[in-house]
């Protein structure tokens, strides 16, 4: 029986291994270049490549096979078609052709579109990735894909990705040659996401319907104990959460998503996990299987899995921290500095790059990542603010001031830390400090984008670094190659680029209202909300950086825009009706049977001659913030029935009228929750969904 972790790892996956084992040599070779020069697989190989591919399957005790996409739903989508084939005289036959393997016909009218489809106009298409691998889950086949519309417009998340990836791929060969590197053939984006998430009690989690209908809580007072002793952050895994932690090891393994990392977070009931590092596609495909099983595996424990990013007010949001790098064939990093970063002239250019793009694309960047949800985490409990800033640390900030000034850097190198006793070795120091407040820190070998949210996929942010990299690294071989000293041009270069970008370079607080005043004298954006941040996905800096390089048609661009525009508007009208739903059938008929029971005392000691001031003053209370709320809850339903029909001004109507009003509802019914008998209170506390993990 398979039980360790290297017999499980990949079991449930047709990867290369399997495939070399299962198809003949010219198949073989044929998918093979087919991912090494983008060569066509032709009809020989696909049926092959079919054949084998349903044989394992049902070996693995697969029925079905899916399609398996990502819409711009933000979620994955699939349909599910057995393998069952009719033949003469009622009989079966298990049939998969290489044409249902390479494509797909669902219907595509349902999904969001921006404009690019109609209703009537149903049919899309799902186009086989042979560059992921198929797995076997639950009964069916997966097969990772595309998801064109019918008229060839990309509707979905991996493309772009896919696109973006061999752009800033041809444009790094292009430097790596003028260094004279001979060697390698390919350059890849590489990813590893971190997850955080809440678990809370399913129970409580079905007792609220704010929770259920929006993935937060639209109510909920402090609880008495929240993150203010720190003791959580690293902490002992409680029993419960550590049997779904590995069950959830176990079935990511098996579908071949390489967890490594799991621990508790800051605030009470949140964890993190994270991946190994993988090429951004396949790296992409995990995170959603991660989204996915987390959700499934924490039902079978009696949990829900939280993926929003700010469930609880008060404490910290949870992220997806997205590591980036590039890296050749040849197994280097181009982000690694080397024990003399100075000296490595390749290293200083990609990182010049980096620096130059950051800065002039600093608003896609944020737009990127901009939700509804993310709002309210960015600048609040440890996520970094909303103004895109680099952190390098102490000795690469140095090397620029001094490349910058045309001074002398001596490379510190890497101290050894001493503990000053015997028994304890000494370890060898990091180049860089980590710095929690930044939106984009360097953290050795690789960049730290903390602006993603935890539910959000991560190839809009990486569509976005990859798209960024590919135009600067463009521009500078375009101007090097022309170079009669090379030498000599690369060093005005760096230099020019270093000191004309400076700005977007901040190893401080970016907490501090010092920062915001800094970054505004700087000239940086402090784009603080989705309706601010959107519209520099269709400035026309994007939409020439996207058109240029191939990875959206104009109209694309555009349609993105809608979608995610639409998508903020929605969301915000969906927690303003459940809030109302919620304070007319939940939380004011609770209260006010509250107040029933209080008044009930009240007259009861006067009968009695008795004087007790605390229910006096508490129905007293109670009653005001009844009226308050009733109030609040009033206009609120007002102010959603007026909701402008421009989806521009009902974005900004939404942020500046409709969420105040929100938060005002809140408040009162905050105060209820403080002021009444727990007893009566209808919702699960915050104390209770924080600690129910046990």
């Amino acid at each position: 029986m398979k039980t360790g972790t290297t017999d499980i790892y990949g079991m449930m996956v047709f990867d290369e291994e399997k495939m070399k084992e299962r198809l003949s040599s010219k198949a073989f070779q044929g998918w093979k270049r087919c991912l090494t020069s983008g060569e066509t697989l032709d009809e020989f190989t696909a049926e092959e490549v079919a054949e084998a591919m349903k044989q394992w399957a049902l070996e693995m005790g697969a029925t079905h096979y899916t399609h398996w996409f990502q819409p711009m739903t933000g979620a994955t989508a699939e349909k599910h078609d057995s393998f069952i084939g009719a033949e003469p005289g009622g009989k079966i036959m298990m049939k998969f052709s290489g044409k249902e393997l390479v494509k797909g016909e669902p219907d595509a009218s349902s999904f969001p579109s921006g404009g690019l489809r109609s209703t009537f106009e149903a049919r899309g298409y799902t186009a086989w990735d042979p560059s992921s691998p198929a797995f076997v889950k639950e009964g069916s086949l997966y097969i990772p894909t595309i998801f064109l519309s019918y008229s060839g417009h990309s509707l979905d998340k991996k493309l772009p990705l896919l696109k973006s990836m061999d752009a800033v791929d041809k444009q790094a060969l292009r430097i790596l040659r003028l260094f004279g590197d001979t060697e390698t053939t390919k350059v890849t984006a590489q990813v590893g996401p971190e997850q955080e998430y809440f678990l809370v009690d399913k129970q409580m989690y079905m007792a609220r319907e704010d929770l259920r209908l929006t993935g937060r809580t639209l109510f909920g007072a402090p609880s008495p104990r929240g993150q203010e002793m720190e003791d959580h952050y690293f902490g002992m895994i409680k029993p419960r959460v550590a049997d779904f932690m590995k069950e959830l090891d176990e079935e990511l393994w098996k579908v071949g998503v390489p967890s490594k990392t799991k621990h508790n977070e800051v605030a009470p009931a949140q964890h993190e996990m994270a991946v190994i590092y993988s090429d951004a596609n396949t790296a992409n495909d995990h995170n959603q299987l991660v989204m996915e099983l987390l959700k499934k595996v924490a039902d079978r424990h009696g949990f829900v899995c939280l993926l929003h990013e700010k469930p609880f007010a008060g404490v910290n949001g949870s992220g997806k921290h997205n590591n980036w790098s590039l890296a050749t064939d040849t197994g280097r990093n181009l982000f690694k500095p080397g024990k003399t970063p100075s000296q490595n002239k390749q290293f200083l250019l990609f990182l010049a790059a980096f620096v130059k793009g950051v800065d002039e694309y600093q608003g896609l960047l944020r737009a990127s990542v901009a939700s509804s949800a993310n709002d309210h985490r960015l600048g609040a409990q440890e996520a970094p603010p909303a103004i895109v800033s680099i952190f390098l640390g102490d000795e690469l900030s140095e090397l620029i001031d001094s490349m910058i000034e045309g001074t002398d850097h001596e490379d510190h190198g890497r101290r050894m830390l001493d503990f000053g006793l015997s028994v304890l070795p000494k370890i060898r120091q990091d180049n860089t400090d980590r710095n929690r407040t930044s939106p984009m820190a360097f953290t050795g070998n690789k960049f730290e984008f903390r602006m993603p949210g935890s539910s959000d996929s991560i190839s809009e942010p990486n569509v976005i670094l990859n798209t960024m990299m590919a135009e600067e690294l463009e521009e500078f071989a375009d101007e090097l190659e022309q170079a009669e000293d090379f030498d000599k041009a690369l060093w005005s270069l760096l230099r020019r680029v270093f000191f004309e970008h400076r700005r977007i370079l901040f190893d401080g607080n970016g907490y501090s209202d010092a920062w915001i005043e800094e970054a505004e004298r700087r000239g940086l954006k402090n784009l603080r909300t989705t309706p601010e941040a959107l519209p520099e996905l269709i400035s026309d800096e994007a939409v020439k950086l996207l058109t240029k390089h191939g990875i959206f048609t104009e109209e694309e661009v555009h349609a993105r825009y809608a979608i995610f525009i639409e998508k903020y508007i929605q969301e915000i009208l969906i927690e303003s009706r459940t809030m109302t739903d919620m304070v007319r059938k939940d939380i004011l008929p609770a209260a006010s049977s509250a107040l029933a029971d209080l008044l009930r005392k009240v007259c009861l000691q006067k009968d009695c001659g008795i004087e007790a001031s605390y229910e006096r003053t508490t129905a007293k209370e109670v009653a005001e913030l009844m009226n308050g709320l009733a109030a609040a809850e009033d206009e609120l339903t007002q102010a959603t029935a007026a909701l402008p029909s421009a989806e521009e001004e009902a974005a900004y109507y939404c942020r500046d009228q409709i969420l105040p009003v929100m938060a005002a509802v809140r408040k009162y019914a905050d105060g209820l929750e403080q002021a009444v008998d727990r007893k009566v209170w209808p919702l699960p506390t915050y104390a209770e969904l924080f600690f129910s993990e046990k």
